[in-house]
């Protein structure tokens, strides 16, 4: 575990730096050198580089909302769950390690993500994955850190479960 609060602190600092640094470099770089619309094979049809602005949540969902609609639910709802991840992140003292690794993630990217909507009105995506049997939306490096946490969030939830029962 962390040696000291500070230690911890400067952790999870460090992590939600660098998921938001990663991100806004990625999108900075994508929107100076991608066309926006066009589609660039990198690994085949497996991996494609796109450029498209993405004014609605995941996948797009809500795009067509009204601008008050938007606000609320894409503006000031995650901002306030950020905000309360955040202070539970600094606040508990229990949190295992993985768990701090997996809320940072959520909460860099988050931000980052909230960032580009307050900026620009909408989040620059770029990533698209053909597996031929299932695609994916396009997503950007924020999007990929969201995910990333919550899968080490439910990691950490079952290695948790399973340390309770064998006591």
């Amino acid at each position: 575990m962390y040696s000291t609060m500070k230690t911890k602190t400067v952790a999870i600092l460090l992590l939600i730096i660098s998921n938001i640094g990663l991100d806004q470099y990625s999108k900075f770089v994508v929107r100076e050198h991608v066309v926006p619309g066009s589609r660039s094979e990198i690994m085949g049809k497996l991996v494609q580089l796109m450029n498209v602005e993405n004014s609605g949540a995941f996948l797009g969902i809500g795009s067509d909302s009204n601008p008050t609609i938007k606000l609320i639910f894409l503006l000031i709802l995650p901002t306030l769950v950020l905000g309360a991840v955040l202070y539970y992140l600094f606040t508990n003292k229990s949190l295992d390690q993985l768990s701090v690794i997996a809320l940072s993630c959520i909460v860099g990217g988050g931000i980052a993500n909230l960032y580009d909507r307050f900026m620009y009105g909408s989040v620059t995506d770029f990533i698209f994955m053909d597996f031929g049997f299932v695609k994916t939306g396009i997503f950007n490096a924020a999007d990929l850190s969201v995910t990333t946490g919550m899968i080490l969030l439910l990691v950490a939830s079952f290695k948790q479960r399973k340390t309770i029962s064998e006591t």
